[in-house]
């Protein structure tokens, strides 16, 4: 194996990456690279799914904070403590060299299964049970679809790749020119199909392992998400042939045409197609209606999350497991049971939540108690805010009282709006303490595929159908609200609802109560699930922010003020921002009566003056070193081209 003078990302698309056929062995009993060959592995069923385990990689619980509980955060949902410099126009730049996004080396490691083992298995010597290597077959298929899912949700066009390549320059560079958004999101379709046709839904493992029935939601997923990025985005250059769309201007994209609005409807009757395949054999899991205490934990809406076994829920598609006993752990029962793990969902997001009358908050006599305390926030209302908030007072685990939130408590363990997540919160108090916890983490739940087919199919018709009609009332009984989801509808004003959800705009316009009530369900259903920001960034929902506040509970106007209250001295331990010759610990009532995490320090706080938006975050910008590296030394006569509205250039901002 040749080590030519070449970047290690587009190397990866041509190296020999065997490190994983080892799996878990020390560095050092593996046999040398040069004498692990086709002909002594991939040859058995057992060496196939051995393979495809080392490639998962998805989002789960791991080390320590709240796991996959805090993905949302920086968006319009979640806040953390350090605010995001994506909403910072000018301090997001373009990297000198950044290999973790722009790279193919988990790509490659699928082509090569492929590669050697699809000959093999169309020759029949592979030894084995003929549907566990299909399963695993289909596995790799639906691992390289995740992983080009991935390139296309950060940079949009990115290149094909089927096959391993030979590490020479010339056929790496060449392997290194983009293809089209919509080109990589039908390949990605593609070998979902494969994927589909191969798996099954009881593998070895169980829902450990990824099954037909996740690629199906999986498929969905992709397919709305291309479908409304070409609609939303369409007329940009964000958009394969839109005005100024970089692709215009390079020779090898010359022949390329596309037909936007065929597109869109192939992408949605896609995702209706898939997603209804799940609908079809899923029922979701009930809600037996206990809201307080420990029997909470007996209601299997609330438990589905915060089981240690998720496999008896049918709902799970696809789950990881942890074993203490294996070593095999995540510490989130800490921050979940304890405090409030550096996280807290936003004042408009907690507002967005419906009655369980069906009306929102601020409509004539939808009975909302007001904000005054965060128990009366949550009474009367969606079942989804009462199971998945801490409210004080409520009983957490079998020893442990929630008390009020510490919003003075150090980052890593402060409730930094006031509302916390209490979605997966098991009530065992040994995970709770440093040694470990095991609850299980949801990687694909099949709600999402009654979302996406209400989704896709307003936006294909204008209209629901009798399917999404059906999915919807599902969800909003399994929520504990009215399931006439059209008296909400009549009864939902868009200049109330702009106020705390991004989700209310497409392309800088305010969308119609409809779709707004379809998004508003998903935004609910999905809470802290880690969707949010694919969504926005999908239905252009970014454009409209200018100085927006981010903000939490009522902290000056209600009672809650009263509980930051020193013991000894009967002084408030608040410290707003401004007051002089202290440090502020909390904003300034002067500002609004709720708590701003980003308005606590003034001096250089990029964040004060809220939250801004350039429409070159929508895609992330490639490294400047990639285009040195795949041109003769003229960074501008790379094969590759930038993504719109970054420069070709380290450290450069985006440009207007």
């Amino acid at each position: 194996m040749k080590n030519n003078n070449i970047n290690v990302v587009i190397y990866a698309i041509g190296i020999l990456f065997i490190g994983t056929l080892c799996g878990c062995n020390d560095f050092l009993d593996r046999e040398p690279l040069d004498e692990v060959t086709p002909d002594v592995y991939l040859n058995t069923d057992v060496q196939l799914a051995d393979y495809a385990i080392t490639l998962y990689d998805f989002p789960t619980h791991s080390g320590w904070g709240n796991g996959t509980f805090n993905i949302d955060n920086h968006t319009d949902n979640q806040a953390t403590s350090e605010y995001s410099k994506r909403y910072i126009p000018g301090t997001w730049r373009v990297d000198q060299d950044d290999d973790d996004d722009w790279n193919f080396e988990d790509i490659r490691e699928c082509n090569y299964f492929l590669e050697q083992v699809l000959p093999k298995w169309k020759n029949g010597v592979i030894s084995g049970n003929a549907n566990d290597i299909n399963q695993y077959i289909g596995e790799v298929y639906f691992l390289r679809a995740y992983q080009y899912f991935n390139k296309v949700k950060i940079f949009g066009d990115f290149p094909i790749v089927r096959s391993t390549l030979p590490d020479q320059k010339e056929d790496l560079v060449e392997a290194s020119k983009r293809r089209p958004r919509n080109e990589v999101a039908r390949f990605i379709i593609a070998d979902v199909d494969s994927a589909i046709m191969l798996m099954n839904n009881a593998p070895i493992g169980g829902t450990n392992r990824l099954t037909k029935m996740s690629a199906q939601l999986f498929k969905s997923r992709v397919a709305l998400h291309e479908a409304t990025w070409l609609k939303y985005h369409k007329g940009t250059a964000r958009v394969p042939g839109g005005p100024g769309w970089p692709g215009n201007d390079v020779d090898y994209l010359k022949d390329f045409k596309i037909e936007i609005d065929a597109e869109i409807d192939y992408f949605l009757n896609e995702a209706i197609i898939a997603s209804k395949e799940v609908i079809d054999e899923i029922n979701l899991v009930e809600n037996s209606g206990e809201y307080g205490g420990l029997d909470v934990f007996d209601n299997p809406y609330y438990s589905m999350f915060a089981s240690n076994d998720m496999s008896n829920y049918n709902e799970v598609l696809f789950w990881r497991s942890f074993d203490i006993d294996e070593n095999i752990y995540h510490h989130n029962q800490h921050y979940l049971q304890n405090n409030g793990g550096n996280t807290g969902f936003t004042k408009g997001f907690v507002e967005s939540f419906l009655m369980d009358n069906g009306l929102p908050i601020y409509a004539s006599g939808s009975g909302y108690q007001g904000d005054a305390t965060v128990n009366e926030v949550k009474v009367s209302r969606d079942g989804r805010l009462r199971l998945f908030m801490k409210a004080p007072g409520e009983q957490i685990t079998e020893e442990r009282t929630e008390q009020f939130p510490d919003i003075l408590a150090i980052p890593e363990v402060k409730y930094v709006t006031g509302y916390a997540v209490k979605k997966g919160v098991n009530p065992d108090d040994s995970q709770g303490g440093t040694g470990g916890s095991y609850t299980g983490s949801i990687v694909f739940r099949a709600v999402e595929a009654y979302l996406n087919y209400i989704e896709a199919s307003y936006e294909l018709n204008g209209s629901l159908d009798a399917t999404a009609i059906k999915c919807w009332k599902a969800i909003r009984e399994r929520a504990g609200v009215e399931t006439d989801f059209n008296f909400t509808i009549a009864a939902t004003d868009m200049s109330i609802e702009s106020l705390g959800d991004w989700g209310t705009y497409s392309a800088g316009s305010l969308i119609d109560p409809t779709l707004y009530n379809i998004r508003r369900e998903r935004r609910c259903e999905l809470m802290a699930e880690g969707l949010r920001f694919m969504d926005l960034k999908r239905w252009r929902s970014l454009d409209q922010l200018n100085n927006y506040q981010i903000e939490g509970f009522n902290l000056w106007g209600g009672d809650m003020e009263d509980w930051y209250v020193s013991g000894n001295t009967g002084e408030s331990k608040l410290i707003p921002e401004g007051t002089s010759g202290k440090q502020p610990n909390v904003s300034n009532p002067s500002n609004s009566n709720y708590l701003r995490p980003y308005q606590i320090i003034k001096d250089n706080n990029l964040a004060y003056e809220g939250y801004n938006w350039h429409k070159a975050h929508y895609l992330s910008p490639i490294a400047y070193e990639h285009f040195l590296l795949t041109s003769d030394g003229d960074p501008t006569s790379s094969v590759i081209y930038q993504n719109p509205n970054w420069p070709v250039q380290a450290n450069g901002q985006p440009i207007d």
